[in-house]
């Protein structure tokens, strides 16, 4: 079983891993390039990988499998939050050179974020393990919703985030480089503390990472309740998600039946909740469903055109 040690040696080593990503790598705001997302997409996934084989050596073969099985899952469906990002960034036309400073940050806030929720997950188990039925029931329905609910327009705007931090806080229009807070004359008055747009969008990249969370970590307790496992994984997951932003920015449209590989993700792991007194499941079967589920999912995106754009390629075709 995992010590106070492994926990305080596990997160001394994200936060070096962190500290020469930001110190030596990226000192200086540039527009990461598809290029340089793929290495970095590289070494993140090789060091998930690499952890894993760790726990195989350390807690067993079943430890490594689960905390695969709760990094595939939290990775995709990351990929909601990338859709998100998108929309954000473009919304309040963050430029390229600024984006990964945004997402750096709001990979700081998560960590400690998803952490006190993981914690507070694991508790409710552990002391009420009728929860678990109650989290299986949660992901089904939210699977259900993913696929049968339809597009739904997210407004930055309209975030009750913005207004609070409005409340609190005077917000320039302009930006001042890499800067979050600002000192700015106001009316002639002296010099106030100001926010910028930088950080009106670090704020919504956090709280749309916490609505997230709320869907995903219930489902990596669906396939290990291992806390050490449920968070390492996770925290894999949301060290990879920058450079996943900058490879699938361009091309994550293409993508259409995505969406429902990630509902019927969701639907498995809270039936297998429901249902795990009753008809349990190996964690090999798990992974291999799960990772079926998704590629098959991109695949088909790739093979079948969505509806509009069939629509479109026939009203061209029939045209004179």
């Amino acid at each position: 079983m995992p010590t106070t040690w492994w926990w305080i040696a596990f997160n001394a080593m994200v936060l070096a891993l962190l500290a020469i990503d930001l110190g030596v790598f990226n000192r200086k705001a540039h527009a990461v390039t598809v290029r340089e997302a793929l290495g970095w997409s590289a070494v993140w996934i090789s060091l998930a990988i690499g952890f894993g084989l760790w726990i195989g050596s350390s807690m067993g073969r079943q430890s490594m499998l689960e905390f695969y099985a709760g990094y595939l899952v939290e990775q995709a469906l990351s990929v909601d939050n990338l859709f998100v990002f998108i929309l954000i960034f473009g919304y309040f036309r963050i430029p390229a050179e600024l984006q990964h400073r945004v997402l750096f940050w709001g990979i700081i806030g998560a960590l400690f974020m998803r952490g006190a929720m993981i914690g507070a997950g694991a508790v409710l188990i552990a002391q009420f393990h009728w929860i678990i039925y109650l989290f299986g029931a949660f992901l089904v329905f939210t699977g259900a919703k993913m696929a049968f609910g339809g597009e739904s327009e997210i407004e930055p705007e309209s975030n009750p985030v913005i207004r609070l931090v409005r409340r609190f806080l005077p917000i320039t229009t302009k930006f001042h480089g890499e800067h979050f807070f600002v000192r700015e004359v106001i009316d002639g008055k002296a010099a106030k503390l100001v926010a910028t747009p930088l950080f009106v969008v670090l704020a919504l990249v956090e709280t749309t990472d916490v609505v997230f969370a709320v869907d995903s970590i219930p489902a990596i307790f669906g396939v290990t309740r291992n806390p050490f496992l449920v968070y390492t994984s996770n925290v894999f997951a949301i060290l990879g998600l920058r450079s996943m932003y900058f490879v699938l920015a361009g091309v994550i449209g293409k993508f259409h039946l995505l969406k429902y590989g990630l509902a019927l993700v969701l639907t498995f792991v809270g039936m297998k909740m429901l249902l795990s007194e009753i008809w349990p499941l190996g964690i090999g079967l798990s992974l291999g469903v799960v990772g079926t589920l998704l590629v098959g999912s991109v695949l088909l995106s790739l093979v079948i055109k969505p509806k509009e754009s069939t629509e479109r390629d026939v009203a061209t075709r029939d045209a004179p």
